[in-house]
């Protein structure tokens, strides 16, 4: 008989050695679920999910709030909780609705606009510039960019004027800017060189190559590692881990997705941050202490101290 697939939250993992920081979580998303994993009554409080993640070895997170429904619950958590800085912004996938663009896109999938899709674009990112503003917990704009996959040719005009709006807006701000990068590495390197991209910018979930590796080493660009870098058919991913300056490297859950082996496909949340932080480290050839230390002192230069 084939064994019954695991559900629900995995076990509490061995502690990091040194504190580590989830460069790029969504909280609110993580709470969403039920004590067995699926989506139901959010019965995982947030107060509960600190916790177990202070206990893993990874006390500190950026929250990504990208949709307007949460920049609310995003300006609560970070107020409340002093383990929580926050980056805030219109996902390229929501500007493509906000934007009354209606396709199908690569994914073949019918859009599915909800209330918040009603406001404008421009009002919507004026929404996220307001946010910002208002409170100094939030270091950064994102997650912005390009996603390919999931836009037509209509769409894809739609994100790049959002993803130009965002650079702009944490120009000004002088945050640092999250970037969100499916099927589109070329054009997100092309709008960032011709815009001019922030100081500090990061490539959220890193999935490109080592050309893409040697883009961001050589413009001084940091990129976020999260499960795929555990996936077995990543080695791709794995060669450009290892082709980068440590002082361009984070780590990432992007929670409650991707959740890395050997949990693959159970849901995610920063107690699992566990498993890339041991990989990035063995890619490197570097102890975990190192790994350990370094990540979490380019956290706190990317966003300053929490």
């Amino acid at each position: 008989m084939a064994r019954a697939r695991e559900r629900g939250w995995p076990a509490d993992p061995e502690p990091l050695p040194v504190p580590v920081v989830d460069n790029h979580t969504h909280l609110d998303s993580v709470v969403g679920w039920s004590s067995d994993g699926w989506p139901g009554d959010g019965a995982a409080d947030l107060a509960a999910h600190l916790a177990r993640a202070a206990a893993a070895g990874v006390g500190r997170m950026v929250h990504v709030a990208c949709d307007l429904d949460a920049l609310d619950w995003a300006d609560a958590a970070v107020r409340e909780h002093r383990e929580l800085l926050a980056a805030v912004a219109i996902h390229p996938n929501e500007a493509v609705l906000h934007a009354g663009v209606r396709e199908i896109a690569p994914d073949g999938l019918e859009p599915d606009p909800v209330a918040r899709h009603d406001v404008p674009l421009d009002e919507a990112i004026a929404r996220v510039e307001r946010a910002a503003r208002a409170n100094d917990r939030v270091r950064a704009i994102g997650e912005t960019g390009l996603d390919f996959f999931r836009a037509g040719p209509a769409g894809r005009v739609v994100q790049r004027a959002a993803f130009r709006a965002h650079i702009a807006l944490a120009k000004e701000l002088g945050l640092t800017l999250q970037i969100h990068d499916r099927d589109a590495h070329a054009e997100v390197v092309e709008v960032l060189r011709a815009d001019g991209a922030p100081e500090r910018t990061v490539f959220h979930c890193f999935a490109g190559d080592v050309e893409l590796a040697q883009v961001c080493a050589d413009e001084g660009w940091h990129a976020s590692f999260a499960g795929p870098l555990t996936f077995r058919a990543n080695a791709a991913l794995r060669a450009a881990a290892a082709l980068l300056p440590p002082h361009l490297l984070l780590v990432e859950t992007d929670a409650p997705y991707l959740t890395a082996v050997p949990h693959r496909g159970r849901p995610n949340a920063p107690y699992l941050l566990g498993p890339t932080v041991r990989e990035l480290a063995r890619v490197r050839g570097q102890g975990l202490v190192a790994t350990c230390e370094q990540v979490a002192a380019t956290a706190e230069r990317l966003y300053g101290p929490w």
